[in-house]
């Protein structure tokens, strides 16, 4: 413990060598006379090559300028200043704020002037990643944390900053997963697999059902599209505990895509891809096939003009070329429909914890 305690000072010291660096940079340049100016990483899709070895979303070489003297840069240009200058403030302190709190701490009228510092935190956030990026640490390492966002349940003990924990021992609400999971030691596993789920809802059936207990499993719920700690805990205990990832989502374009950041990364943070994707997951369903195969063709829902759009913006992704997803993705099309998680209880609240789920995973139908 003490080691570790070590080793995040010495961190915490490179990362304010980092943000001084940057800011010494900026100082000596306004010193020369020269337009200050930083050199960033685009994070565009232009920029996003996905690493079929890999299987992994990697931000690619190429760099844009951010200036303050151009007008259409200056204000990103003092708001990213601003975040660093926090930041360093944070992390000397030895204090963690949330991404809100962060927007707050900065936002103030310019004196002498009727502008804003930040008008919305959808300002700011980006600007966090692009700070990130540009000094090479992690938005952890800023001492900087997003709401807590995710749930684990299971045969799982881990430590806690000094706490123990057993998540089988948590009643039905689990354990909530925070933005940061650095600071967790797992102690014992006695699990078969990761069931990653993307509904809150299906979680609760599962959990009540106790399907972790019967199939000797570990359960999150990312609840929506997965957050970066709930990415970042399925990664861990992947690697360091050598578990396979099974994936179980909606069936529909936004589900599927769900999956695939798990598995490979997202654009926005593609340059996290190594520590947030997990390229071994693989997918349980819905699929567009389970329609037919348990009889599902009355609680399917139709598509929207804005499911039928994603679908295609899918198609001409890299990372869903395989022969598996373009079949189940023209499918869809074809089809014209889409299928929840909660379909399933038009058979019995029962079927997906003892049949649906159970039978796909030992039968091992699933899509890479």
């Amino acid at each position: 413990m003490k080691q570790k305690k070590s080793l995040s000072k010495k961190r915490d010291n490179e990362v304010i060598s980092a943000l001084v660096n940057l800011g010494n940079t900026i100082s000596d340049e306004i010193d020369r006379h020269d337009p200050p100016k930083m050199r960033l990483s685009q994070r565009g899709l232009a920029n996003i090559k996905f690493d079929e070895e890999a299987n992994l979303l990697r931000l690619g070489d190429k760099k844009s300028t951010r200036s303050f003297l151009n007008v259409a840069h200056s204000r990103k240009f003092m708001q990213t200043l601003l975040i660093a200058t926090k930041s360093k403030e944070f992390v000397s302190r030895g204090k963690t704020a949330s991404i809100r709190e962060l927007y707050y701490q900065l936002k103030h009228t310019i004196a002498g002037t009727k502008e804003n510092t930040l008008e919305d935190q959808s300002e700011s956030d980006p600007l966090i990643v692009d700070l990130e990026v540009t000094l090479g640490v992690l938005r952890e390492e800023l001492h900087l944390k997003a709401d807590d966002k995710g749930t684990l349940i299971g045969n799982l003990i881990l430590e806690d900053s000094g706490d123990t924990i057993n998540c089988a021992k948590l009643g039905r609400s689990g354990l909530a997963i925070p933005s940061i999971v650095e600071q967790y030691n797992f102690i014992e596993a006695n699990a078969d697999y990761i069931l990653v789920i993307e509904t809150g809802a299906m979680f609760d059936r599962l959990v009540e059902e106790k399907y972790h207990l019967k199939n000797n499993c570990i359960m999150v719920s990312t609840k929506g599209q997965a957050a970066r700690g709930c990415r970042r805990l399925v990664n861990r205990l992947h690697n360091e505990l050598k578990l396979p990832v099974i994936v179980f989502s909606d069936g529909d374009p936004w589900g599927y895509y769900i999956y695939s950041v798990v598995k490979a990364g997202s654009m926005a943070l593609a340059h996290e891809s190594h520590r947030l994707g997990t390229p071994e997951s693989k997918f349980v369903g819905m699929t567009m096939t389970d329609i037919d195969t348990y009889g599902l063709e009355s609680v399917t829902e139709q598509l929207k003009d804005v499911d039928k759009k994603r679908i295609n913006e899918l198609l001409q992704y890299p990372w869903f070329q395989k022969k598996e997803w373009k079949e189940q993705l023209s499918l869809m099309a074809k089809k014209g429909v889409r299928i929840e998680q909660q379909a399933l209880a038009s058979k019995s609240l029962e079927f997906v914890a003892e049949e649906y789920l159970p039978e796909k995973i030992e039968a091992g139908d699933l899509l890479p």
